[in-house]
């Protein structure tokens, strides 16, 4: 196999004639695919609408065709899911694959590097952009550093390759002002040898998009550092501005057409998102109860308890949809109130687990229940067990106890733009809510350009500012 033939195979998988970018990317991708290994990195940006997806999607076809071995992964299961199907391929999350969990008995959910035992395999990474590389005092997961766990499992195997995709203009991890698994020299400090190319020249099939027409401006904005008000277009079919009298007709039309799957509304803040979430269970879906049959949630906080016994699974992930199929008996104890519930998670083909959850969790302002709330719990689960003479023994107990190892886990018809990251809907409503000029900073203009970038079919702006058209 020879660069030429490489070249040769994702052109005519590419199945249009590639931009001049694109056709950069090709070389550097097939000098990649070609290289003995080494310390071999390839890093692949690309801004919406410049073809990164097709072309991740013919270079994979290409592997296929020479018989090369590749993992697919991804940092959530809904972007697993998302690259899956453009793909054509399985897809999986990076900690599915790259951790194994050290106890199965162990409720804190405890996991290490696992053994890589690939060979010869180039392993592709999509949304990149989402992969810290912050440790986290009460992080389960290796060294708590997530890109660094990455580059050393890939490290450990036989003649192994990174590829790691994503757009930089995309909202950074949270807390971070650059995503550092897309930024050459944070991966060089590594001691990785780093191809890059970066598609910036938006397809010319992607011309009558409203939705690529704004994002491109506003990622025009975010490379300029110029922190002036986008003039967003209306012109298009795709991308309409209602007013917050017209949302309830618009969202009623939407659910009718999509479903509940296929429509986000995306906020600025957890505490809006509520007020969104009441509002579409009640107005909308005609939910009276607390919680509902066929409610969609999403988790709050990582599980290692409830599907500890299924190893394709291994933990429900901070961030994963599960649709609610039947509820059981509610309890009120410890201070708070939960509910025994089957759920279905949406991004693992439908696969079914029992659980409790904690009913209080669902309409809290924060993203989860807070450290004082944890404490609390913690403190009157340890009362249960006051008569076990050693802590350790008690501790195993609460580790093991399924009232607080119940799920946190909030309404997911509304969210924040963070917990929207990877994901992809037909139809997004994008909320501004409160807004000031001094709000208008680079941050903010990356914010509405990844809210952009979530929809594929129609974009609502509700309730922007004048300032903005």
């Amino acid at each position: 196999m020879i660069k030429t033939q490489v070249i040769k195979e994702i052109v005519e998988r590419l199945g249009f004639a590639p931009t001049v970018g694109q056709l950069e990317a090709i070389n550097a991708l097939s000098e990649f695919t070609v290289q003995p290994t080494g310390n071999d990195c390839m890093l692949l940006t690309g801004y919406a609408g410049t073809g990164k997806t097709s072309l991740i999607a013919a270079y994979v076809k290409a592997l296929d065709k020479f018989g090369i071995n590749y993992q697919l992964l991804a940092p959530t299961g809904r972007a697993a899911k998302v690259l899956a199907e453009y793909s054509g391929c399985n897809a999986y999350t990076i900690h599915k694959i790259i951790y194994r969990q050290q106890s199965s008995t162990d409720g804190f959910g405890r996991f290490t590097l696992n053994f890589n035992k690939s060979k010869n395999t180039i392993f592709i990474i999509d949304e990149a952009s989402m992969i810290s590389n912050q440790s986290f005092d009460d992080s389960a997961f290796g060294s708590g550093k997530l890109l660094s766990d990455l580059i050393e499992y890939v490290r450990t195997g036989k003649g192994c390759k990174l590829m790691l995709v994503g757009d930089t203009a995309q909202l950074p991890p949270v807390g971070l002002d650059i995503s550092p698994a897309l930024n050459p020299a944070e991966l060089e400090s590594f001691g990785l040898n780093v191809r890059f190319a970066q598609l910036t020249e938006v397809i010319r099939q992607q011309f009558d998009s409203g939705i690529l027409q704004n994002a491109t401006w506003l990622r025009e904005l975010v490379d300029s550092s110029k922190n002036v008000f986008p003039k967003f277009s209306t012109e298009y079919p795709d991308v309409k501005r209602i007013s917050g009298g017209e949302l309830l007709e618009y969202l009623s039309d939407e659910y009718s057409r999509n479903g509940r799957e296929g429509n986000i509304v995306i906020c600025y803040s957890n505490k809006r998102a509520n007020r969104y979430n009441q509002g579409i269970r009640s107005k909308i879906l005609f939910h009276e109860e607390e919680l509902s049959t066929g409610d969609y949630l999403m988790v709050a906080r990582n599980n290692y308890y409830w599907v500890n016994d299924r190893p394709n699974i291994g933990f429900i992930a901070n961030g994963e949809i599960v649709k609610v199929k039947r509820i059981g008996k509610r309890t009120e104890l410890y201070g708070f109130r939960f509910a025994d519930v089957t759920f279905e998670l949406l991004d693992y083909n439908c696969e079914e687990f029992d659980a409790k959850l904690i009913l209080d969790s669902l309409y809290m302002d924060g993203p989860s229940l807070g450290s004082e709330s944890m404490k609390m719990l913690y403190q009157e689960v340890m009362a249960d067990y006051m008569h076990l003479k050693t802590k350790k023994a008690r501790s195993k107990q609460i580790q093991n106890d399924p009232y607080f190892n119940a799920i946190q886990a909030k309404f997911a018809y509304a969210v924040t733009c963070h917990k929207a990251q990877g994901g992809q809907w037909p139809t997004v409503f994008i909320d501004q809510g409160f807004f000031n000029d001094d709000m208008l900073t680079r941050e903010y203009l990356r914010w509405l350009y990844t809210a952009f970038t979530r929809a594929t079919q129609k974009v609502y702006l509700v309730n922007f500012d004048e300032k903005f058209f």
